[in-house]
Protein backbone atom coordinates (compact mmCIF):
# COMPACT_ATOMS: atom_id res chain seq x y z
CA UNK A 1 0.00 0.00 0.00
CA UNK A 2 2.41 2.68 -0.80
CA UNK A 3 0.98 5.68 -2.00
CA UNK A 4 2.48 7.47 -4.97
CA UNK A 5 3.38 11.30 -4.30
CA UNK A 6 2.96 14.33 -7.07
CA UNK A 7 5.99 14.88 -8.26
CA UNK A 8 5.42 18.78 -9.29
CA UNK A 9 3.83 19.87 -6.07
CA UNK A 10 2.90 18.35 -2.58
CA UNK A 11 0.00 15.87 -1.92
CA UNK A 12 -2.81 17.76 0.05
CA UNK A 13 -4.43 15.89 2.20
CA UNK A 14 -7.83 17.14 3.92
CA UNK A 15 -8.30 16.64 7.27
CA UNK A 16 -12.23 15.16 8.23
CA UNK A 17 -12.80 15.23 11.56
CA UNK A 18 -15.21 12.61 12.88
CA UNK A 19 -15.62 14.61 16.42
CA UNK A 20 -17.56 16.44 18.60
CA UNK A 21 -14.25 18.60 19.88
CA UNK A 22 -11.94 19.49 17.20
CA UNK A 23 -10.72 22.76 17.51
CA UNK A 24 -11.56 24.04 13.65
CA UNK A 25 -14.88 21.97 13.11
CA UNK A 26 -15.72 19.91 15.58
CA UNK A 27 -19.19 18.49 15.36
CA UNK A 28 -19.60 20.16 12.09
CA UNK A 29 -18.73 15.94 10.39
CA UNK A 30 -20.04 14.11 13.11
CA UNK A 31 -22.30 12.00 11.45
CA UNK A 32 -21.20 9.68 9.06
CA UNK A 33 -23.67 10.59 6.23
CA UNK A 34 -22.18 14.56 6.65
CA UNK A 35 -18.61 13.57 6.68
CA UNK A 36 -18.89 10.83 3.83
CA UNK A 37 -19.99 14.30 1.64
CA UNK A 38 -17.26 16.03 3.33
CA UNK A 39 -14.71 14.21 2.38
CA UNK A 40 -16.12 13.54 -1.56
CA UNK A 41 -16.76 17.39 -1.50
CA UNK A 42 -12.77 17.54 -0.92
CA UNK A 43 -11.77 15.06 -2.97
CA UNK A 44 -13.72 16.90 -6.35
CA UNK A 45 -11.95 20.76 -4.89
CA UNK A 46 -8.73 18.43 -5.46
CA UNK A 47 -7.43 16.85 -2.61
CA UNK A 48 -5.19 13.78 -3.21
CA UNK A 49 -5.82 12.19 0.30
CA UNK A 50 -8.19 11.84 2.65
CA UNK A 51 -7.12 11.83 6.94
CA UNK A 52 -9.98 10.45 9.02
CA UNK A 53 -9.35 10.76 12.75
CA UNK A 54 -12.41 10.21 15.28
CA UNK A 55 -10.50 11.54 18.48
CA UNK A 56 -9.50 14.98 18.86
CA UNK A 57 -5.68 15.82 19.45
CA UNK A 58 -6.09 19.61 20.41
CA UNK A 59 -4.40 20.93 23.45
CA UNK A 60 -6.42 19.80 26.67
CA UNK A 61 -8.11 17.23 24.52
CA UNK A 62 -9.41 14.10 26.48
CA UNK A 63 -8.97 10.14 24.82
CA UNK A 64 -11.98 8.17 23.90
CA UNK A 65 -12.11 4.37 23.90
CA UNK A 66 -11.46 2.26 21.09
CA UNK A 67 -15.05 1.35 20.57
CA UNK A 68 -16.05 5.13 20.03
CA UNK A 69 -13.37 5.73 17.87
CA UNK A 70 -14.09 2.66 15.59
CA UNK A 71 -17.85 3.55 15.81
CA UNK A 72 -16.71 7.03 14.48
CA UNK A 73 -14.29 6.27 11.90
CA UNK A 74 -14.95 2.90 10.40
CA UNK A 75 -18.37 3.85 8.09
CA UNK A 76 -16.39 6.81 6.69
CA UNK A 77 -13.16 5.17 5.85
CA UNK A 78 -14.99 1.89 4.54
CA UNK A 79 -17.22 4.29 2.27
CA UNK A 80 -14.43 6.77 0.95
CA UNK A 81 -12.02 3.87 0.56
CA UNK A 82 -14.84 1.97 -1.50
CA UNK A 83 -15.60 4.79 -3.73
CA UNK A 84 -11.68 5.22 -4.51
CA UNK A 85 -10.17 7.53 -2.11
CA UNK A 86 -6.61 7.29 -0.41
CA UNK A 87 -8.01 7.19 2.91
CA UNK A 88 -5.51 7.96 5.94
CA UNK A 89 -6.62 6.74 9.27
CA UNK A 90 -5.54 9.51 12.08
CA UNK A 91 -5.12 7.85 15.14
CA UNK A 92 -2.66 6.22 17.98
CA UNK A 93 -4.82 3.22 18.62
CA UNK A 94 -3.18 -0.27 16.93
CA UNK A 95 -6.74 -1.71 17.12
CA UNK A 96 -8.42 1.32 15.25
CA UNK A 97 -5.62 1.22 12.63
CA UNK A 98 -6.44 -1.80 12.55
CA UNK A 99 -9.83 -1.83 11.78
CA UNK A 100 -9.70 1.03 9.33
CA UNK A 101 -6.64 -0.70 7.16
CA UNK A 102 -9.25 -3.57 7.10
CA UNK A 103 -11.49 -0.97 5.64
CA UNK A 104 -9.56 0.83 3.70
CA UNK A 105 -7.51 2.65 4.65
CA UNK A 106 -3.79 3.00 3.00
CA UNK A 107 -2.34 5.42 5.46
CA UNK A 108 -1.82 5.56 9.14
CA UNK A 109 -1.16 9.00 10.64
CA UNK A 110 -0.34 8.40 14.25
CA UNK A 111 0.22 11.61 16.28
CA UNK A 112 1.44 10.16 19.01
CA UNK A 113 5.21 9.17 16.81
CA UNK A 114 4.80 5.19 17.08
CA UNK A 115 5.31 5.00 20.72
CA UNK A 116 2.82 1.80 20.92
CA UNK A 117 5.09 -0.70 19.62
CA UNK A 118 1.98 -2.51 18.93
CA UNK A 119 0.98 0.20 16.39
CA UNK A 120 4.51 -0.63 14.30
CA UNK A 121 3.64 -4.36 14.12
CA UNK A 122 0.50 -2.97 12.69
CA UNK A 123 2.02 -1.05 9.94
CA UNK A 124 4.43 -3.81 9.33
CA UNK A 125 1.87 -6.46 9.22
CA UNK A 126 -0.11 -4.22 6.63
CA UNK A 127 3.08 -3.03 4.33
CA UNK A 128 0.92 0.39 4.91
CA UNK A 129 2.20 3.94 4.73
CA UNK A 130 3.34 5.21 7.93
CA UNK A 131 3.58 9.30 9.22
CA UNK A 132 5.11 9.60 12.18
CA UNK A 133 4.51 12.55 14.14
CA UNK A 134 6.17 14.34 17.12
CA UNK A 135 4.31 15.55 20.13
CA UNK A 136 6.12 16.50 23.29
CA UNK A 137 3.50 15.09 25.76
CA UNK A 138 0.04 14.54 25.82
CA UNK A 139 -3.21 16.44 23.99
CA UNK A 140 -4.10 17.25 27.42
CA UNK A 141 -1.18 18.52 28.62
CA UNK A 142 1.14 19.11 25.57
CA UNK A 143 1.35 23.52 25.42
CA UNK A 144 1.12 24.01 29.42
CA UNK A 145 5.28 24.46 29.41
CA UNK A 146 7.05 23.06 26.10
CA UNK A 147 10.91 22.88 26.54
CA UNK A 148 13.57 22.01 24.04
CA UNK A 149 17.51 22.45 23.94
CA UNK A 150 17.66 23.27 20.02
CA UNK A 151 13.88 22.27 18.81
CA UNK A 152 14.90 20.99 15.12
CA UNK A 153 17.65 18.94 16.75
CA UNK A 154 15.33 17.51 19.08
CA UNK A 155 12.60 16.70 17.09
CA UNK A 156 14.71 15.49 14.36
CA UNK A 157 16.22 13.02 16.43
CA UNK A 158 12.76 11.66 17.64
CA UNK A 159 12.01 11.30 14.62
CA UNK A 160 15.42 9.80 13.05
CA UNK A 161 15.14 7.00 15.73
CA UNK A 162 11.38 6.39 15.26
CA UNK A 163 11.60 5.72 11.58
CA UNK A 164 14.90 3.65 12.07
CA UNK A 165 13.04 1.46 14.72
CA UNK A 166 10.27 1.25 12.25
CA UNK A 167 12.22 0.02 9.54
CA UNK A 168 13.98 -2.61 12.12
CA UNK A 169 10.52 -3.90 13.03
CA UNK A 170 9.54 -4.84 9.48
CA UNK A 171 7.77 -1.13 7.98
CA UNK A 172 9.38 -0.54 4.56
CA UNK A 173 11.39 2.48 4.56
CA UNK A 174 9.66 3.89 0.88
CA UNK A 175 6.55 3.81 3.19
CA UNK A 176 7.26 6.29 6.15
CA UNK A 177 7.05 9.43 6.10
CA UNK A 178 7.81 12.20 9.46
CA UNK A 179 6.30 15.40 10.44
CA UNK A 180 7.44 17.71 13.19
CA UNK A 181 4.57 18.48 14.51
CA UNK A 182 3.41 21.76 14.27
CA UNK A 183 1.56 23.17 17.38
CA UNK A 184 1.62 19.86 19.20
CA UNK A 185 3.69 20.47 21.93
CA UNK A 186 5.57 23.46 21.05
CA UNK A 187 5.56 27.80 21.09
CA UNK A 188 5.23 29.87 18.40
CA UNK A 189 8.69 30.63 18.35
CA UNK A 190 9.62 26.92 18.52
CA UNK A 191 6.48 26.34 15.33
CA UNK A 192 8.22 29.38 13.05
CA UNK A 193 11.52 27.92 13.85
CA UNK A 194 10.77 24.49 12.11
CA UNK A 195 9.38 26.04 9.39
CA UNK A 196 12.27 27.99 8.30
CA UNK A 197 14.46 24.98 8.68
CA UNK A 198 12.04 22.18 7.45
CA UNK A 199 14.91 21.37 4.64
CA UNK A 200 17.35 19.62 7.77
CA UNK A 201 13.90 17.56 8.30
CA UNK A 202 14.00 16.81 4.75
CA UNK A 203 17.43 15.94 4.64
CA UNK A 204 16.50 12.90 6.89
CA UNK A 205 15.53 11.41 3.63
CA UNK A 206 11.65 10.61 4.45
CA UNK A 207 8.67 12.78 2.74
CA UNK A 208 8.11 15.56 5.11
CA UNK A 209 4.57 16.01 5.69
CA UNK A 210 3.18 19.51 7.38
CA UNK A 211 0.19 20.77 9.22
CA UNK A 212 -0.17 23.69 10.08
CA UNK A 213 -3.73 24.51 8.58
CA UNK A 214 -5.70 27.19 11.36
CA UNK A 215 -3.05 26.45 13.86
CA UNK A 216 -3.43 28.52 17.13
CA UNK A 217 0.00 30.02 16.39
CA UNK A 218 -0.60 31.59 13.01
CA UNK A 219 -3.75 33.27 15.38
CA UNK A 220 -1.37 34.20 18.11
CA UNK A 221 0.71 36.07 15.25
CA UNK A 222 -1.96 37.60 14.26
CA UNK A 223 -3.57 38.22 17.41
CA UNK A 224 -1.65 37.93 20.77
CA UNK A 225 -0.87 34.74 23.32
CA UNK A 226 -3.76 35.64 25.63
CA UNK A 227 -6.54 36.77 22.40
CA UNK A 228 -5.23 35.19 19.52
CA UNK A 229 -7.31 35.43 15.85
CA UNK A 230 -10.25 32.64 15.84
CA UNK A 231 -9.20 29.94 14.01
CA UNK A 232 -11.75 30.67 11.20
CA UNK A 233 -10.46 33.71 10.37
CA UNK A 234 -7.03 32.19 10.04
CA UNK A 235 -7.01 30.99 6.04
CA UNK A 236 -4.92 33.58 4.99
CA UNK A 237 -2.38 32.93 7.62
CA UNK A 238 -2.78 29.07 7.32
CA UNK A 239 -1.69 29.70 2.90
CA UNK A 240 0.98 31.44 3.81
CA UNK A 241 2.54 29.13 6.12
CA UNK A 242 1.95 26.14 3.53
CA UNK A 243 3.46 28.46 1.03
CA UNK A 244 6.28 28.94 3.20
CA UNK A 245 6.47 24.51 3.75
CA UNK A 246 6.16 23.84 0.82
CA UNK A 247 9.02 26.67 -0.84
CA UNK A 248 11.14 24.79 2.01
CA UNK A 249 10.81 20.88 1.20
CA UNK A 250 7.01 19.52 2.24
CA UNK A 251 6.00 16.83 0.43
CA UNK A 252 2.46 16.54 1.64
CA UNK A 253 0.01 19.42 3.54
CA UNK A 254 -2.73 18.36 5.58
CA UNK A 255 -5.53 21.43 5.10
CA UNK A 256 -9.07 22.17 5.78
CA UNK A 257 -9.51 24.59 3.11
CA UNK A 258 -8.27 22.39 -0.02
CA UNK A 259 -9.47 24.39 -2.90
CA UNK A 260 -8.06 27.31 -1.31
CA UNK A 261 -4.80 25.15 -0.43
CA UNK A 262 -4.58 23.60 -3.58
CA UNK A 263 -4.60 26.66 -5.91
CA UNK A 264 -1.82 28.01 -3.80
CA UNK A 265 0.19 25.02 -4.03
CA UNK A 266 -0.12 25.15 -7.83
CA UNK A 267 0.70 28.58 -8.39
CA UNK A 268 3.79 28.30 -5.75
CA UNK A 269 5.05 25.19 -8.05
CA UNK A 270 4.20 27.03 -11.28
CA UNK A 271 6.73 29.79 -9.80
CA UNK A 272 9.74 27.84 -8.42
CA UNK A 273 9.58 25.24 -10.51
Amino acid sequence: MQIELPTNRPAIMGILNVTPDSFSDGGLFFEPEIAIKRGLLMIGEGADLIDIGGESTRPGAKSVSIEEELKRVLPVVFELARRGASVSIDTTKAEVAREAISAGAKIVNDVSGLRDPAMIEVCAEAGCTVCIMHMQGKPATMQSNPLYGDVVRDVKEYLFHAATLAEKEGVNKDRIWIDPGIGFGKTVENNCEILKRLDEFVRLGYPVLVGVSCKSFLGKILGSESSPLPADQRLEATLAAQVVAQTNGARILRVHDVLAAKRASVICSAISS
